[in-house]
């Protein structure tokens, strides 16, 4: 079993934030429409599912802010992920643009890819991926602990969202938790 993903708690919370990654689909799919589902419907649908999950993100982040819910991260090597957001961008918004919901079978094969890329998501904690962050300024690092010999210091990475251009090893910073592996620093 995978110890990370047994450590990852606010199983609600990430579940919604992998909705809120997917959103752009959700938006896609308000501007094309669908001959199957009336406008009012489909358009409403995809407004909420846009809505709801971002707004949720930032009441996490606000909730996290209210309960000072912070941890005191040593930067022992950070990685910019700028990448994964293209990466994202191009593997999943694309290929959906092109798809069909004009009759009922694309429409539910459609709806299937959408679930595989959701458990995807959930399963390889990749709830972090939002163009809003990048859209607000925000990049996106993979941190990872210092090198010790301490056997009870943390040894699993985490992401810290954050306006910093750049991390260096041995800073220290404090941001505010949205789930046990994801981080987002204010400012």
């Amino acid at each position: 079993m995978n110890s990370a993903r047994n450590h990852e708690g606010l199983k609600s919370a990430r579940f919604i934030m992998v909705l809120s990654s997917i959103s752009p689909l959700f938006i896609l799919w308000a501007v094309r429409g669908s001959k199957l589902i009336p406008n009012a419907y489909f358009v409403g649908a995809c407004v909420l599912l846009v809505i709801f999950p971002n707004a949720f993100l930032f009441l996490r982040r606000w909730a996290a802010k209210k309960q000072n819910d912070t941890r005191e991260i040593v930067i022992g090597k950070a990685e910019d992920h700028r990448d994964h957001l293209l990466v994202y961008l191009f593997a999943m918004l694309l290929p959906f643009y092109t798809t069909s919901l004009a009759d009922w079978r694309e429409f539910s094969a459609t709806l299937v890819a959408v679930c595989f890329i959701i458990f995807l998501f959930w399963n390889l904690n990749l709830h972090y991926m939002n163009v809003l962050f990048a859209a607000m300024g925000y990049r996106i690092f993979t941190v990872y602990p210092p090198e010790d010999k301490n056997p009870l210091s943390g040894k699993q990475s985490i992401v810290v969202i954050t306006r910093r251009a750049t991390m260096f090893p041995g800073q220290r910073i404090v941001p505010y938790r949205l789930s046990n592996s994801v981080y987002w620093e204010v400012g």
